[in-house]
């Protein structure tokens, strides 16, 4: 096996860029084709998750789980929001870890173990992301 040092992203930037697939400069949803096409291609993957979790198949959930991440780099790409997914992501983890109840402790739904909000959560302000980039866009031109 050869060492990749790539991220996920950079790794599905080449294939775009290899096999001429959509790849956005700035953020937009505008085109209902690929908007519609990208929801097949991620849907496609979840149904083989769920085959594969039904068959007890742990090979083909590694490769569902797989192809899930490289299709929704892909959709990164084709909405042209690839420059922010790692700060939106740290936005959703900083949220994310901000559930905690006020003993410091996971607030757990008692039917399935879902993990509920606690008084200090915050919800993540993805919006100010896309402000963020559209002011680094504005200013690049």
């Amino acid at each position: 096996m050869t060492k990749n040092e790539n991220t996920t992203l950079e790794d599905v930037k080449i294939f775009h860029k290899t096999y001429g697939a959509m790849i956005k400069d700035q953020p937009d949803i505008s085109n209902k084709a690929i908007n519609d096409f990208r929801i097949t291609l991620l849907q496609e993957e979840l149904d083989e998750l769920k085959e594969a979790l039904e068959n007890n198949d742990i090979v083909e959930v590694l490769d569902a789980l797989t192809d899930i991440q490289y299709v929704l780099d892909g959709a990164y790409l084709s909405f042209g929001l690839h420059p922010l997914k790692q700060r939106a992501f740290n936005e959703v983890q900083s949220s994310n870890m901000s559930k905690l109840g006020a003993d410091g402790k996971p607030i757990l739904r008692e039917s399935d173990g879902k993990i509920l909000k606690g008084p200090n959560y915050f919800k993540p302000n993805l919006k100010a992301l896309l402000e963020e980039e559209a002011i680094s866009i504005g200013d690049a031109a």
